[in-house]
């Protein structure tokens, strides 16, 4: 039995070393799904289930400070994604239709696999979303649906940029997701400054359709594919995959505006005491499939936003 699992881990280790591009080989946590899997595990056991019980005694952390810090290095490290993915192709060479994966070894092609990881290893560094609810002990705000997000997200990537770097028209949605977080950190960075900064916030409303118009975006970018002639993409079954997490985050956020803003039942505002006693306006933001108030982020698992409640955070 036991020569029957170690032959399968082998073999299977075999499989994806042969799969696995050798130009993303050399880069940190690449080798083998492993290392991502367990790190993912960990962050699951640790936000589910350490992390309460440690704080369930103690009073909880006040990190004002720390939040605009990790909020304002997320703008920057989003922009920089940006800017790479732009000048590797999608500013310059590539054509926004069937932009095939690059698998040569010009100056491009490695700059695009570069912003790739970065874009990949991003999402480790946003597990830091759920230890700033831990530490405050907002623990109603990790629900499924967040951790879910958090630990699928970046182990399904490390599948995509193994096989597909540098993956052409399949890491649109990437840059378009990037671009979104420039945004949404801002928010919450200014939010987190405090309630001199409110009144900088009155774009706030307007953050549900930048989320909305960028599932449009990456929806009608990948569904090219099903109506061009001929698109020799390499590999479809990534093509399918982002269209279904475009679409399924374009119906959840086109409910959200529906019941929102024409049916007129939207998110009431809350004059609430902070920690430190000072009153602060209040309004939840949806961001990723996440309920966020000032400058937190609180998933829905039923994909609704909590009608007639707010809660401090």
């Amino acid at each position: 039995m036991l020569r029957t699992i170690q032959s399968w881990i082998s073999q299977f280790y075999s499989f994806v070393d042969r799969r696995t591009d050798v130009r993303i080989k050399e880069y940190p946590m690449m080798q083998c799904p492993v290392q991502t899997t367990l790190a993912l595990l960990g962050y699951v056991f640790l936000a589910v289930y350490v992390g309460p019980r440690l704080m369930a005694n103690r009073k909880p952390f006040r990190l004002n400070t720390a939040m605009i810090i990790y909020n304002l290095g997320m703008v920057l490290l989003n922009a920089y994604i940006v800017f790479e993915f732009m000048m590797a192709g999608w500013g310059t060479t590539y054509s926004w239709r069937c932009d095939l994966v690059d698998t040569s070894t010009s100056p491009d092609a490695l700059r695009m696999i570069g912003a790739s990881w970065l874009f990949y290893f991003s999402k480790y560094i946003e597990l830091l979303d759920t230890a700033f609810f831990v530490l405050r002990k907002k623990q109603n705000q990790i629900t499924f649906l967040h951790v879910f997000h958090h630990s699928f997200m970046p182990w399904s990537w490390w599948w995509g940029i193994t096989l597909t770097p540098a993956a052409g028209m399949g890491c649109f949605h990437a840059m378009v997701n990037a671009m979104v977080h420039v945004i949404m950190y801002t928010y919450y960075g200014l939010s987190a400054a405090g309630p001199r900064f409110q009144k900088y916030l009155w774009w706030k409303k307007h953050l549900t359709a930048i989320q909305l118009s960028q599932f449009v975006l990456v929806s009608i970018h990948i569904s090219q594919y099903y109506f061009m002639e001929k698109c020799d993409y390499q590999v479809p079954m990534w093509i399918h995959l982002i269209w279904i997490h475009g679409v399924f985050f374009l119906l959840l956020f086109t409910h959200f505006w529906i019941q929102a803003y024409i049916k007129g039942n939207r998110l009431p505002l809350a004059v609430e005491k902070k920690e430190n006693g000072t009153p602060c306006e209040s309004a939840p933001v949806v961001a990723n499939g996440k309920h966020q108030e000032n400058g937190s982020v609180h998933h829905h698992s039923n994909g609704k936003a909590a009608m007639g409640k707010v809660k401090e955070i």
